[in-house]
């Protein structure tokens, strides 16, 4: 369609006889056409008008997005910082990949100059920590805890403050990109990291980013998890993978939402969760709650 020809039909949305095949129409063109509806939005001085192009837009950046969320799925879901720019868009669809991408380049060149050849886990840890918690100051937001914004990428690189998971994935991206031995771990109600090489002389230890990167036995975690009378998992303990993340990441917003009474934004995320799973799972699922 020509732009002339586009316009012409989104003008069309202004009459209810045909609105709804018209939209069904708009629909199906896709995301290219969002840049008409936003152009139609600021020339229309029609609230009413105004909502059904918002309403409009948000459905097209919605179906795109379930579609990329599918290719990501599909690929092998390896790319943890595309992943969770995916589940970042939902909220800010004009969220730029690169923008991330050079945030935690940042960070790792930080944490770089302060590593040297040979250095014993627990000290690339500790520069691990000193760059995140000491320079820049990532910490736990407690004020807000069930914000949407703690499960956004882009929000917690801007505002330094998160939850136990993004704060993890954060230090995990930076981690990865210097080729250390650091994975996630689906850890009940708290999402931690673990630091394990195949040398049997270094003993695996886990990392709490929701607690400025301190360091945990495995004894710790065992006491953790029985202190919640939880039978022990393998889960628990052992490396997840990053789709599993980036699942877990969608249940943290699905239950923000909910906290906030805005059960149609829950339903949405739903269906990206759904997307990462064989079956749709409520938010409250059992050891996997918000952290």
């Amino acid at each position: 369609m020509t732009n002339k020809e586009i316009k012409a039909l989104i003008s069309l949305l202004d009459d209810p006889e045909v609105a709804p095949q018209i939209q069904e129409k708009i629909q199906t063109l896709g995301e290219s056409l969002i840049p008409f509806l936003e152009e139609s939005w600021e020339e229309t001085l029609d609230s009413q008008q105004q909502q059904r192009l918002e309403d409009l837009i948000h459905r097209l950046q919605f179906e795109g997005l379930q579609q990329r969320l599918r290719v990501w799925r599909d690929s092998g879901s390896e790319n943890l910082i595309e992943g969770m720019w995916l589940l970042n868009s939902y909220q800010y669809p004009d969220a730029d990949l690169q923008v991330l991408n050079r945030a935690i380049e940042q960070l790792r060149f930080e944490v770089w100059t302060l590593l040297k050849p040979e250095m014993h886990p627990a000290d690339q840890v500790q520069a691990l920590n000193y760059v995140l918690f000491k320079t820049h100051k990532f910490a736990a937001n407690t004020q807000n805890f069930h914000s949407p914004a703690n499960s956004m990428l882009q929000r917690v690189l801007e505002t330094r403050r998160g939850n136990p998971l993004t704060l993890c994935v954060i230090y995990l991206l930076v981690a990865q990109r210097l080729n250390l031995p650091i994975y996630g771990v689906n850890l009940p109600n708290l999402f931690v990291l673990t630091y394990r090489l195949d040398d049997l002389d270094v003993e695996p230890f886990y990392i709490n980013c929701y607690n400025r990167g301190l360091v945990l036995s495995r004894t710790d975690i065992e006491h953790y998890v029985a202190q919640l009378n939880l039978t022990p998992n393998d889960i628990f303990y052992e490396p997840c993978s990053h789709i599993d993340i980036v699942r877990r990441a969608l249940r943290n917003l699905q239950l923000s939402f909910e906290k906030l009474q805005e059960p149609a934004k829950a339903a949405e995320v739903n269906k990206l969760l759904a997307i990462l799973t064989e079956e749709q799972q409520p938010a409250t699922d059992a050891s996997l709650g918000e952290e």
